[in-house]
């Protein structure tokens, strides 16, 4: 494998910038995990679309016309100033808890009885049932299949179980009623109203196998109306007066009746509505007729009382003018009385109507008086006289005019049919209007895609870790090989653990898989450092990481072996005096090493394992020590190292996480490379360079980078190679 060297560091993007390419080959690395969700959400969709109950719409028409005073048959009678209502406000009507209520109490829609289904398919397959007879259930026989029937007529409760749900199950002879609780509340036969503990329940038609159960709910006024009024939607027609009325639900038959049953309350109310104003002016009117007749007679009775004691019947041609024009003025003065009656509840006296008819009274007021002045000249005889007749001719007039305004109220009170007419009954169209089954599998599916793009990216946010050996380049570091995941060693390492009683050799991958990819990749290494170490100071390598978990110990390990194979004669040491564990690998204990060689404890030659593979030895850890800095730092420990590049041709140390000791540090300064293993998608740019100024601190300049557990990807597609070399 070969890399160009950047030995000048290039800044890096901006946190805030956006590298497209990057995203790109992020989304095409997690295309199975978006594909998988959004399979997932499809067939979610696809399940909900099947399984939930559909809903159905009920239409009907109703023209709303300007007010009718219901004078048809006599022409143009008084009118009743009333104003049209605008549409906003009919509709405003419609959906009034008066309208909704009675409409409710009609088809009995406060009753609420549903069949208890079984969890999510139970519904399905009930309405997927044919035939009249009840379909046999596969399981849980409480649960309604399909065919089951029930009609509840009459059902009271107390209050306190409004809106609660009651449970009701079949048996044989009847049914029992429950509370949620489970308690028994009554017990009642088919076509008998059942009475018990202030319930009565009135079931006339029950079809059902015993045990099935129905969820049953008495629904107070304002929930019953409030959920009628949601599922309710009325609108004016491009501002035409007719107002359509739609309602939705899940039983067909059920929201025809409701809403038929809405128009025709709502017909009725303006009905009634209409002929209210006739009625208050009628009812007024009646009251007044027996005062006015009893005032008419007692007029009459004063005049013929004092014409016999005066013995003076008639009046003079200009006295009789006089009267004739007084009584027209009191016939005026008494309908403007009752057109203020009507604006009085109109209008307020500030209106230019109501301060029209003033002005009129006013006048003839003013003209009365001066009528009055010249029958002050009169004789008093003739004056007595023509008072008189005056208020017999006045009060007859006002009894005649009150008689024909009582018949005339009477003919609208009848002929009052009202300003709404209903043009189209209710009908519900016999397809569903909901779910809509390939919009809801569409959606999913988008939604499906969203999520998986947006995990996939978020993924990638979270995860700093590297995945593209560029990055060391953007921080000068050159990358002597990328390591590919090796899937032969977790099986190496999963055989270990299935058969740790027994010895099943070296976990070595090099010795066990020697065409692995991984160790092809380990052997491009191999050439790259046989030329690096031809200028470095000695024949030490120092192979360090930032964190655990990196797998430096894998590299240090397999390379030193794949190296021995070449024909080097090499020592490979575990110097992680604390955590160290590559005597796993070569299958030797770890109880004498390099920590009891520096302790003084035993020699060096004891210490130095032969492995199964010709030219490679091995010390290990030792004992574990918590002092392991000291150690190191000692001169026993460059002795030791002194000694060992002598005796071999490659020495390569494997040293503990740079972030989290310095032990690294010191070992690297006895090193003639240094190399620093990160791995894929774990490793964050910042813990390399971190890592590397901890080196720089202490003397030591990084050589390299080992970059292991590569997972090809999109944005890698130069190491397949890999595959093709190993499969030769």
């Amino acid at each position: 494998m070969t890399t160009q060297q950047i030995t000048s560091r290039e800044p890096l993007p901006k946190g805030d910038e956006v590298d497209l390419g990057r995203v790109y080959y992020t989304l095409l690395d997690g295309k199975w995990l978006i594909i998988a969700i959004t399979l997932l959400a499809t067939l979610l969709g696809a399940a909900y679309a099947l399984l939930v109950a559909p809903e159905y719409k009920a239409n009907a028409l109703i023209q709303v016309e300007e007010k009718s005073s219901g004078m048809g048959l006599l022409g143009k009678v008084e009118e009743l100033n009333l104003q049209s209502s605008t549409a906003s406000a009919e509709i405003e009507i419609v959906t009034s808890r008066k309208v909704l209520g009675a409409a409710i109490n009609e088809v009995k829609r406060d009753i609420i009885v549903t069949p208890r289904y079984f969890p999510l398919i139970g519904q399905f397959m009930a309405r997927h049932h044919q035939g009249e007879q009840l379909a046999d259930p596969p399981f849980f026989s409480r649960y309604a299949w399909g065919g089951e029937q029930i009609q509840v007529t009459q059902l009271k409760v107390p209050d306190y179980l409004l809106d609660q749900p009651l449970r009701l199950q079949v048996i044989e002879q009847g049914f029992l009623l429950f509370n949620k609780q489970g308690a028994q509340l009554l017990k009642g036969q088919v076509g008998q109203l059942a009475e018990q503990n202030g319930i009565s329940v009135l079931v006339t038609d029950l079809k059902a196998r015993p045990h099935t159960e129905f969820t049953l709910i008495k629904a107070s006024e304002s929930q019953a109306t409030n959920a009628l009024k949601q599922a309710l939607t009325v609108h004016e027609k491009a501002k035409s007066g007719i107002l359509a009325l739609d309602l939705v639900g899940t039983n067909p038959v059920d929201i025809e009746r409701t809403l038929g049953a809405i128009s025709q309350q709502y017909l009725l109310q303006n009905i009634q509505r209409q002929s209210a104003e006739a009625e208050k002016s009628l009812e007024f009117l009646t009251a007044q007729q027996p005062e006015l007749k009893a005032k008419l007679d007692r007029a009459e009775v004063r005049l013929n009382s004092y014409r016999q004691q005066n013995k003076s019947v008639d009046l003079a041609i200009e006295t009789q003018s006089v009267l004739t024009q007084l009584v027209d003025l009191e016939k005026q003065l008494n309908e403007l009385s009752f057109a203020e009656a009507e604006l009085s509840r109109l209008y307020t006296r500030a209106h230019p109507s109501y301060q029209a008819l003033l002005e009129k009274k006013q006048s003839l007021l003013q003209e009365r008086n001066e009528l009055s002045g010249k029958v002050e000249h009169l004789p008093n005889t003739q004056q007595e006289i023509l008072r008189l007749t005056r208020d017999v001719e006045v009060s007859q007039e006002i009894y005649i005019q009150l008689l024909n305004k009582v018949q005339e109220l009477n003919i609208v009170k009848a002929g009052t049919v009202g300003n709404v007419r209903i043009i189209d009954e209710a009908v519900t169209a016999p397809s569903p209007v909901k779910p809509h089954k390939p919009l809801i599998v569409l959606l999913s599916a988008l939604l499906g895609a969203t999520l998986g793009l947006a995990l996939v990216l978020l993924r990638s946010f979270l995860n700093r870790g590297i995945d593209d050996p560029e990055e060391f380049e953007r921080v000068g570091l050159h990358v002597y090989a990328s390591v590919p995941l090796s899937k032969a060693q977790q099986k190496l390492s999963s055989a270990n653990n299935r058969n740790s009683a027994s010895n099943i050799g070296s976990l070595l991958l090099a010795e066990n898989e020697p065409t692995d990819l991984v160790v092809e990749s380990l052997r491009a290494l191999r050439t790259s450092l046989h030329f690096a170490m031809l200028k470095a100071r000695n024949n030490i390598i120092a192979i360090g990481g930032p964190s655990l978990g990196i797998g430096k110990t894998f590299i240090s390990a397999n390379l030193a072996a794949i190296c021995a194979q070449a024909g080097q004669k090499v020592l490979v040491i575990d110097a992680d005096l604390r955590k160290g564990y590559m005597h796993n690998l070569f299958q030797v204990p770890a109880q004498e090493g390099l920590s009891d060689v520096l302790k003084g404890e035993v020699p060096l030659a004891q210490v130095i394992h032969a492995t199964n593979i010709n030219n490679l030895h091995f010390i290990s850890r030792g004992q574990l020590a918590h002092n392991s800095s000291e150690l190191l730092m000692h001169s026993d420990f460059k002795q030791l190292l002194e000694q060992a590049r002598q005796q071999y041709d490659l020495v390569i140390i494997d040293t503990p996480p740079i972030l989290s000791v310095t032990d690294g540090a010191i070992i690297s300064s006895h090193a003639g490379l240094t190399l620093l293993v990160s791995r894929f998608a774990k490793t964050s740019i910042k813990e390399v360079e971190v890592a590397m100024r901890r080196y720089e601190q202490n003397g030591t300049t990084v050589k390299g980078m080992i970059f292991n557990a590569v997972e090809p990807n999109a944005s890698m597609k130069r190491y397949s190679n890999y595959e093709y070399y190993g499969e030769v």
